[in-house]
């Protein structure tokens, strides 16, 4: 097996798909000892194929490969840097059809939306392709004669991404792209329920090898997070580590990116909330709570897993919700027509399933859903759920549920629903559907979140402008557009005395 991925590196690896898929490491594909099969949650009987599992030897030479080749990287001609990153970005646009479709098969929401995130992922990398040109800096005047200064930005080095499963191309793609793009080597090690994504990305960056692309200056390691992603975080040859993820694990991983003073960015958790107005547009409010509490079955860090609703619209509001999430189709991720596809994992679907039990016991009223359901094919599948009649202190309404399940709070003014949707720990998105332009601009000032949406729904974000929370949403510098610069560079401020004229 080792010979024959020795023999096909930069090759497509749908000539071998009964081979075990390898990690990409210094250049070269390698397989290992240890492996896992990833399986489709809209068929477990469909196994998409077996991916090997990095050691520490093999971490140990991707950081090896990596610090090396981001000496050559860096001093790479921007052009050249450009053309590269607009060449990945344009293949992933052009194969969104085959690759979303494999992002579908293995994650499990609906084919439409898996070829969007592919569609999106070559976007991000086109966009930081010409991003690579405005590399500008400043001057500025000393205090002291005949000495000038220069500010400009320079690569923090080395990076660890570690990426969620949730969006497997997509929220590694806009790490990895800004990290090339400003000079950095990157160590990828994606979430191991969706190896298959991470492979076809690193196919595609792989082949750029030929264009100039150093050696070593990408590497993919998949691994469990305990074993290869404890080994990441602590590694001293690490730089930066861009992490999305759990809280818990977020802190863990800032626990012990301290020991090293590694700069560390990570996105995690989020309760948002919709905030549904007396004055609201109910066909908007109704599309927005149903796009943002059950679009990609409710596995999204900007879900709307509360709907805060004034009294005075509460009831009609709530009849047009359950309806659609009625009405809603779910079944397997590549059937046309899906709406809502499967939960991830037998993990996940426990865990949601739980929530539900705790809704009910913590009072709250089951008024559609809560119940796995049976498809043609064996799945992970869970019907849209609704609880009403809960309150903003219930834990359903305090921790992250990554489920197809949003609750129901009742308020009596506008003046209580910002309070409700600021009553939390997190604070990564928040929205309000309203006619009033006073109160949507009072909102957008008001709510306590990175990103608020005014008539739309919390879920959807734009590619070119910074993406991040507050809270226990995020910490470090925020991801995305220019801003992105703040985490993958560091700043160098120059004095030079010009002598005396």
């Amino acid at each position: 097996m080792i010979h024959i991925y020795n023999a096909i590196s930069n090759q497509n690896f749908s000539h071998w798909k009964d081979c075990m898929k390898p990690n990409y490491i210094a250049g070269e594909w390698t397989t290992s000892d240890s492996q896992i099969e990833n399986h489709n949650p809209s068929d477990l009987s469909d196994l998409i194929g077996v991916y090997a599992q990095a050691d520490r030897a093999q971490l140990d030479k991707a950081l090896d490969a990596a610090n090396e080749a981001q000496k050559i990287w860096a001093k790479t001609r921007l052009e050249q840097r450009q053309t590269i990153l607009n060449a990945i970005g344009e293949e992933m646009m052009a194969r969104s059809a085959e690759l979303g479709e494999l992002l579908s098969r293995e994650e499990g929401k609906p084919l439409a939306e898996g070829k969007g995130e592919v569609y999106r992922a070559g976007q991000f990398f086109t966009y930081y392709a010409a991003e690579v040109l405005r590399q500008i800096g400043d001057t500025a005047d000393s205090v002291r004669p005949g000495v000038e200064i220069f500010v400009n930005r320079e690569p923090v080095g080395t990076v660890a991404i570690i990426s969620p499963w949730n969006f497997p191309t997509a929220t590694a793609v806009w790490k990895i792209a800004p990290a090339l793009a400003f000079g950095n080597a990157v160590i990828w090690k994606p979430a191991n329920l969706v190896p298959a994504s991470a492979v076809a990305v690193a196919e595609i960056i792989s082949k750029q090898t030929d264009k100039g692309l150093p050696k070593g200056i990408f590497n993919l390691i998949m691994g469990a997070g305990r074993e290869v992603g404890q080994q990441l975080i602590e590694s001293a040859a690490v730089n930066a580590i861009s992490f999305t993820g759990s809280v818990e694990v977020g802190k863990s991983i800032a626990a012990a990116a301290i020991q090293n003073l590694t700069k560390v960015q990570m996105e995690m958790g989020s309760k948002n909330a919709l905030a549904i107005m007396d004055d609201a547009n109910l066909d908007t409010a109704v599309a927005c709570a149903l796009n943002g509490a059950f679009g990609g079955t409710g596995q999204k860090c900007t879900a709307s897993s509360r709907l805060v609703v004034h009294e005075a619209i509460h009831d009609a509001f709530v009849e047009r919700l359950v309806k659609g999430a009625n009405n809603m189709i779910v079944d397997h991720a590549l059937k046309d027509g899906t709406q809502m596809g499967p939960v991830v994992s037998e993990n996940q679907l426990k865990q949601n399933l739980d929530y539900v039990e705790l809704a009910k016991n913590e009072g709250g009223t089951l008024v559609c859903g809560g119940e796995q359901l049976q498809r043609e094919t064996e799945g992970y599948y869970m019907s849209p759920t609704v609880f009403t009649n809960t309150t903003n202190d219930m834990r359903v309404n305090r921790e992250e549920l990554f489920s197809p399940m949003t609750c129901v709070i009742k308020v009596d003014s506008y003046e209580q629903a910002l309070e409700t949707v600021n009553d939390t720990n997190f604070g990564l998105t928040s929205g309000i559907i309203t006619e009033s332009l006073a109160k949507a601009s009072h909102f957008r000032r008001n709510a306590k979140t990175g990103c608020v949406m005014v008539n739309l729904p919390t879920a959807g974000t734009d590619y070119h402008v910074p993406f991040g929370g507050r809270g226990d949403s995020s910490y470090g510098p925020r991801e995305q557009g220019q801003y992105a610069a703040e985490f993958y560079t560091t700043v160098k401020t120059s004095y030079i005395h010009s002598g005396q004229v």
